[in-house]
């Protein structure tokens, strides 16, 4: 558990580099996965821990998998960016848990209480509200709904292939999936952005490398590292730290304004994930 509560903050905290970097986001995922893979190779050289292929061929196909619904889960969720708000894009992102708890029963085999179940659902009204949805009349694209729920389903699908992991170690592990992510990520990047108007300056080159090496390299390796020890309902509840950290930090280090509502709807995530940790425990 601990090992994920820390990816998910340092998930959380990837806005403060990001909005600094001068490139376009495709761009910047594509160095996401293509940094972290360099990073974690250099950590196994340093560490003279070879890669173990045996157990990678024994995983295989779950792992590519995994890998692939990575690098689209990227791709559909930038593209919703593009085509709504970012609250709204959000939102529908993050109905991701909600699709794990739907197939764990049948996927996974696990029981869901309905605890859990009312936890989800103070969860997911606290991110509504911090998206901002009950306090803006503007019109809701559906494209953009549609992409971020696309991306979502491909989130659920990189959690359920790292619960029939086996025997792997993590770093293996995140190495073959963020390859085949950057893998993924290349061709669309080839094909939508034009190379000749990018400019590299200092910043840019340093606070790329940083999100590649600490919310890549990183952050990636806790956190496929924690999933197979976890129940799919608890990554759900979890995985709304990552927006609360994100809002937390934009309020008090970027000097962001924020509603009411955004207050009330960090401390049902925070509330949620705390109550789901006492779920069928005395």
């Amino acid at each position: 558990m601990p090992q994920y509560l820390l990816a998910m903050t340092i998930f959380g905290t990837i806005g403060l580099f990001v909005k600094f970097i001068d490139l376009p986001s495709t761009v910047i995922a594509l160095s996401r996965g293509a940094l972290g893979t360099l990073f974690l190779l250099l950590v196994l050289a340093a560490l003279k821990k070879p890669i173990n292929f045996a157990t990678i061929r024994g995983n295989f196909r779950h792992l590519v998998i995994a890998g692939v619904a990575l690098g689209l889960n990227w791709i559909f969720l930038f593209e919703a960016y593009r085509l709504t708000s970012v609250a709204t894009a959000t939102l529908a992102y993050y109905m991701a848990p909600i699709i794990l708890i739907l197939l764990s029963p049948v996927v996974l085999r696990e029981r869901v209480p309905l605890p859990k179940w009312i936890c989800v659902g103070c969860a997911l009204l606290g991110m509504s509200l911090i998206s901002g949805i009950w306090e803006n009349s503007q019109n809701i694209a559906i494209e953009g709904i549609s992409m971020g729920l696309i991306a979502a389903c491909f989130y659920a699908g990189v959690v359920i292939n790292n619960k029939f992991l086996k025997d792997l170690d993590p770093y293996d592990s995140t190495i073959v999936q963020l390859t085949v992510a950057a893998v993924v990520l290349l061709p669309y990047v080839v094909l939508t952005v034009d190379f000749g108007t990018l400019s590299l300056d200092t910043t840019t080159i340093g606070l790329t490398l940083a999100v590649g090496i600490l919310h890549t390299g990183i952050a990636y390796w806790l956190y496929f590292s924690a999933l197979p020890k976890l129940e799919a309902a608890r990554i759900a509840i979890f995985s709304y730290i990552d927006p609360a950290v994100a809002i937390l930090l934009s309020v008090f280090v970027l000097m962001e304004p924020i509603t009411t509502a955004g207050v009330a709807g960090a401390i049902l995530i925070l509330g949620a994930a705390l109550a789901s940790e006492f779920v069928g425990k005395k």
